[in-house]
């Protein structure tokens, strides 16, 4: 009988001592995980007949990833101003001091300094929505899939709620508009045809269980050819026909009119709120330009119905988060957007980014090993974040070319100290300028130098 493979493995001690040896920097409990972790990688590879690998090595990556911070600071050198696997929206610099200043001290998240009883943590955050917006009332949750089921629950728990089967989307990680509709707890309703929905299918579909209308934006495709939708403002129009509330699932909306940019109209709150929904929801941290957040507008009667849920509680926002919101909001209001990352960016002439895409150029051609090139193109740069599908800003970028395969170089890039997540066209590298930040020239320097080593 040949002998089982399995008893060929190390160790855990044995496989720790050896981390320690080349890791003297690793704490114990690192070089436990991650002997732990490669030794039942290999158990589980040959147990399905597959080669076990090295395990010394396997133990190293693991250990090195385990050492990282996470989530962990990177530069984003794709051009996407709103990367949902970067985190979306960087934060302003006041923003990101005042959560600092919150999360390493007390405060009075929920104290009335005026009487020292209990008060809402909600309070300020209630009256700058109101103020940036000019809606009646105001509130936030955890995030924008997190509205949807509070408004959801509140309003129509246990009754119908109609929507378009054109609307009925799946955002990223397989979450689907229907599966909130569900937790809910209503029945979904659906009306029209994938690609065309019309004001009479709303009328058939409204009875006595009808709870609620829902408009959900299509944030991350784009239907065009032989469509036909029912656009806010009717919808409204035959809800409130009927006494029956108007939910505008905004998903990404801002308080900056970017229409001269080119961004829809429909991108801008105000306009939304306009046509008289009943309540409208969208993410903080996409074209808003803060942190996580789902925002809630609409009457006071309505906004009062959601606080006083038992789901408001389970939903509610950190001290971190609502720091960090309060901030990004007296920006908006005192006319200081251009603080924010997100804004600055979406706004920023296409002057400006040719030539910090021209001075990142002069850093990378001094890293560059020999064999490489390096040279500024125009470009095209994704608003990204399922907030605007289809809709790119010019930018100009450095695209890196070598001996080495595109791919390769972008492993690379992505392994420095600090990483750097760049596109790939072709054969060639790309460090889009659209999306760098203050520091990120440094950082991608540091990196390219890596590239002599592929």
């Amino acid at each position: 009988m040949s002998p089982d493979p399995r008893r060929a493995l190390p160790s855990v001690d044995r496989l720790m001592r050896e981390l320690a040896e080349r890791h003297p920097e690793w704490a114990e409990w690192l070089r436990r995980e991650a002997s732990r972790q490669a030794i039942a990688d290999a158990r589980a590879a040959l147990e399905t007949g597959a080669p076990a690998g090295e395990v010394r090595a396997r133990a190293d990556r693991i250990g090195m990833t385990l050492a990282r911070p996470s989530p962990l600071r990177v530069v984003n050198a794709t051009g996407v101003v709103l990367h949902t696997n970067l985190g979306r929206s960087a934060l302003s610099t006041a923003a990101s001091d005042a959560a600092r200043t919150v999360g390493s001290a007390y405060s009075d998240l929920e104290l009335d300094l005026e009487t020292g009883s209990r008060g809402s943590r909600l309070l300020g955050i209630d009256t700058l929505l109101r103020v940036v917006s000019g809606a009646p009332a105001g509130m936030v949750v955890n995030n924008n899939a997190a509205a949807l089921l509070l408004a959801l629950s509140a309003l129509a728990g246990g009754k119908e709620v109609v929507v378009s089967r054109g609307e009925l989307v799946e955002i990223g990680g397989s979450f689907r508009v229907p599966d909130i509709m569900e937790q809910a707890g209503v029945r979904l309703v659906e009306v029209g045809t994938t690609n065309r929905t019309h004001a009479r299918d709303y009328e058939a579909a409204i009875g006595p269980e009808t709870g609620v209308l829902l408009k959900v934006h299509r944030s991350n495709f784009a239907q065009s050819g032989f469509v036909a939708e029912v656009g806010l403002a009717e919808l409204v129009e035959i809800g409130h026909a009927h006494g029956i509330p108007v939910i505008d699932d905004l998903g990404s909306g801002t308080f900056v009119d970017l229409r001269e940019q080119g961004l829809p109209e429909d991108s801008y709150v105000p306009t939304r709120l306009a046509s008289g929904a009943d309540l409208v929801c969208f993410s903080g941290d996409k074209l808003l330009g803060g942190p996580q957040a789902g925002i809630l507008l609409g009457g006071a009667e309505r906004i009062d119905a959601l606080k006083r849920h038992p789901l408001a509680r389970a939903l509610r926002m950190g001290k971190l988060a609502l720091a960090a919101l309060d901030v990004t909001l007296r920006q908006l209001v005192e006319g200081d957007a251009d603080a924010l990352p997100t804004v600055r960016q979406l706004r920023e002439p296409q002057a400006d980014v040719e030539a910090r895409a021209r001075s990142l150029a002069e850093r990378v051609a001094k890293a560059l090993p020999p064999g490489s090139k390096s040279e500024v193109i125009e470009t095209r740069a994704p608003v990204g974040g399922g907030s605007l599908p289809g809709f790119e800003l010019p930018s100009h970028a450095v695209a890196i070319s070598g001996s080495s395969s595109s791919l390769a170089m972008a492993e690379a890039l992505r392994d420095a100290p600090v990483p750097v997540v760049a596109r790939i066209e072709g054969n060639r590298v790309l460090l889009d300028a659209k999306t760098l930040l203050t520091g990120d020239e440094e950082a991608i320097e540091a990196a390219v130098r890596l590239l002599g080593l592929v």
